[in-house]
């Protein structure tokens, strides 16, 4: 007897659910598992491709670290396998002065961090200064590092994990869009016993078309790079809320959020007009290594809100998982997301409780909130 599996959407997600089930061969009771990774168009090509890659396990929740822990974990086992290579680099996130909320909210949060093994410290301006001079400190409050964390080309890692995959057995369909049935349970009209779908914004869509209504909506975002020379540490300004981190070119900067549900088979790839320029001004607040720097590219991706903004993962019916709504942090938990849906599939492991997607109705109505946000939550 073999178990047939489909995992729908070749992102981050996607591919490490793949691998996962591949690798383990088998479920928990010793069928044999067989694995089919559709994808609508080439591994990686959706908002993987496109997301930042900037990765780090700060987070004051105890499930949250948990899987913050084991996804960089994860990432660094992975290093230097084909063509992925994670970048080690501390993760630093701060509040100017006279940002009373979010001063309190780091200084709140890093305690709760530490308690569940999160290594982060907190430093003051003097401090700060003194241990990254490539940024700008004049105006900061309060600075919080975390160390475990670094950065990578996400694209990398879905294309490495999609290909160990392969190597494992698994049967990669690429430019095959995917629909799903239930009664029985098929895709495109090919049997399964199992279906996950990981098709990132248009995970909503998917599911709609299959009956099931979720709680979930997508929305962009925006970033750029610029030629420069940069040696300092990933940043979080969370008072003027951007983000850059080292690259290739020199810096990635980001963020640019859009408040509002976006229409994932039609929205601009492209980053607005001036959007890149505003935010080399806003950046050189914090670092002076992009004053005058060249823009090199600017673009548009799409993350994923929900109510709560908590994700949706796990099992929505019998045979039938799910896993999106990470609000920007998707790829920096998809090694550890993707393999606890891998063991939720193979019956070696109950899920992730407060990410149960059957929490929600999918019909609540919410706004959409950025999520890179530095609060009391």
């Amino acid at each position: 007897m073999t178990r047939d599996v489909a995992v729908l959407g070749a992102g981050a997600l996607g591919a490490t659910v793949a691998f996962d089930l591949a690798f383990a061969g088998e479920d928990a009771d010793g069928e044999d598992v067989s694995v089919t990774l559709f994808e609508a168009g080439s591994v990686a090509d959706g908002s993987t491709g496109r997301a930042a890659g900037v990765c780090y396990n700060a987070f004051a929740e105890d499930v949250d670290a948990e899987l913050g822990a084991r996804a960089i974990e994860r990432f660094r086992t992975f290093d230097e396998v084909g063509e992925f290579e994670f970048h080690e680099s501390p993760y630093v996130w701060l509040a100017r002065e006279g940002d009373d909320d979010r001063e309190h909210a780091i200084r709140e949060q890093l305690p709760r961090m530490q308690q569940h093994g999160v290594t982060a410290v907190r430093m003051e301006r003097d401090e700060f200064a003194e241990r990254f001079p490539s940024v700008r400190s004049d105006d900061v409050a309060v600075a919080a590092v975390a160390g475990a964390a670094g950065y990578t080309t996400p694209a990398s890692y879905a294309r490495t994990l999609a290909v160990l995959a392969k190597r494992q057995g698994a049967d990669l369909r690429q430019q095959t869009p995917a629909s799903v049935d239930t009664d029985p349970l098929a895709v495109n009209g090919e049997a399964f016993d199992d279906v996950v779908v990981a098709t990132g914004a248009h995970t909503k869509q998917v599911l709609a078309d299959a009956g099931y209504s979720i709680a979930m909506k997508p929305y962009r975002v925006q970033a750029a790079t610029y030629a420069t020379e940069y040696d300092g540490p990933m940043v979080y300004d969370a008072t003027d809320g951007f983000y850059f981190r080292p690259h290739a070119d020199g810096l990635l900067v980001g963020n640019g959020t859009e408040e509002r549900e976006a229409d994932p088979d039609d929205y601009d790839e492209d980053a607005n007009d001036g959007f890149a320029e505003s935010l080399q001004a806003r950046a050189s607040e914090r670092t002076a290594a992009i004053e005058d720097a060249r823009i090199t590219d600017a673009w548009a991706g799409l993350c994923t809100a929900t109510p709560d903004r908590d994700p949706l993962v796990g099992a929505l019916d019998d045979g039938l998982y799910v896993g999106t709504g990470f609000q920007g942090h998707g790829f920096m938990r998809a090694p550890a997301i993707g393999e606890s849906l891998a063991e939720q599939v193979l019956g070696e492991a109950d899920g992730i409780e407060p990410f149960d997607p059957t929490r929600f109705t999918g019909d609540e109505e919410f706004d959409v909130v950025e999520g890179m946000l530095v609060d009391d939550r």
